[in-house]
């Protein structure tokens, strides 16, 4: 296992950060890591990546534990932290060089040629970082976070300041990353998570209140299931209650309706067989998922 945490706890004062949290993260997982503001999702990437020591528990990276085998760690992880780090009177080239020589790596040159052109820093790579759009100081945070191709990618917010085209190029390298490696990302952007996570997280006032695929958090965020149905024909509510397991119908304009039913029941192919036996024309027939959205704000309230 590339991440184990075991009732890792920070305290600052009398402020728990966070709260005895556990969670497992395996090689070839990209591992969304979602929160408010203040949850606790940068202290716990700080403490990953042994920046900081934790209060009490432990968390373990490639078999080493941060507060023991700091150094092992580091070498095999890249870190992005949230706020971007950077050498502005350095050239791109130039500090990625630079980062090259830090990590001892065989072949800087081309080394340095390879993470320019995945992380799409071509046409920028002769300027000075100060003089980078914020997008591009991204990219080379994160071209300094893979440049020794580390076995564990920790990111806090990747992809803050990148323009849509960009967004599109960094979740696909991402996504490609995680077939290889271990990622662990925070976002605040919920189509990220979909787009890109295996599973996510959820920590909410320092204490995980989700870990799972985002299949089963969608699946699993409300205790009701929303259908939506649309006939050809009029017809009347008095009639869809008959349909079994209804809880309640909602109107939403002419013909159109929304059924409520218990999550774990699922009525489409008895509203179909309504339909066949009443002659009605079936126009929608949908039934309505959780978005992240919806799971994010339900248990983090």
């Amino acid at each position: 296992m590339s991440v184990v945490v075991n009732n890792l706890t920070k305290i600052y004062g009398e402020q728990k950060a966070i709260d005895h949290i556990s969670f497992e993260v395996h090689k070839g997982e990209v591992m969304g890591f979602l929160g408010p503001n203040g949850a606790g999702k940068t202290t716990t990437m700080k403490i990953l990546t042994c920046f900081m020591p934790q209060s009490s528990g432990e968390a373990t990276v490639c078999g080493f534990d941060t507060k023991k085998d700091s150094l092992e760690i580091r070498k095999r992880i890249g870190y992005l932290p949230e706020h971007n780090p950077l050498y502005k009177d350095m050239y791109v080239r130039e500090y990625l060089a630079f980062m090259a020589g830090i990590h001892q790596l065989e072949n800087p040159s081309q080394k340095v040629a390879n993470i320019i052109e995945r992380t799409g820093l071509g046409p920028e790579q002769n300027k000075l970082i100060g003089a980078l759009s914020k997008g591009y100081r991204q990219r080379v945070g994160l071209a300094q976070a893979m440049i020794h191709n580390p076995e564990v990618l920790i990111l806090d917010e990747p992809t803050s300041g990148l323009d849509p085209n960009q967004l599109i190029e960094i979740r696909r390298l991402i996504k490609e990353l995680g077939q290889e490696k271990t990622v662990i990302f925070s976002t605040h952007i919920m189509q990220e998570v979909k787009a890109i996570c295996d599973k996510a997280i959820i920590i909410n006032k320092g204490n995980i209140v989700a870990n799972d695929t985002i299949e089963f958090l969608q699946s699993h965020a409300t205790e009701e299931s929303n259908i939506v149905v649309e006939f050809a024909e009029t017809i009347g509510i008095e009639q869809l209650k008959k349909i079994k397991s209804v809880k309640s119908i909602k109107s939403l304009g002419q013909n159109r309706w929304k059924i409520t039913t218990p999550q774990d029941v699922d009525i489409r192919k008895e509203i179909f067989l309504f339909a066949v036996s009443n002659n009605l024309t079936l126009l929608e027939l949908l039934r309505e998922i959780s978005s992240v959205e919806d799971v994010f704000q339900k248990l983090t309230k």
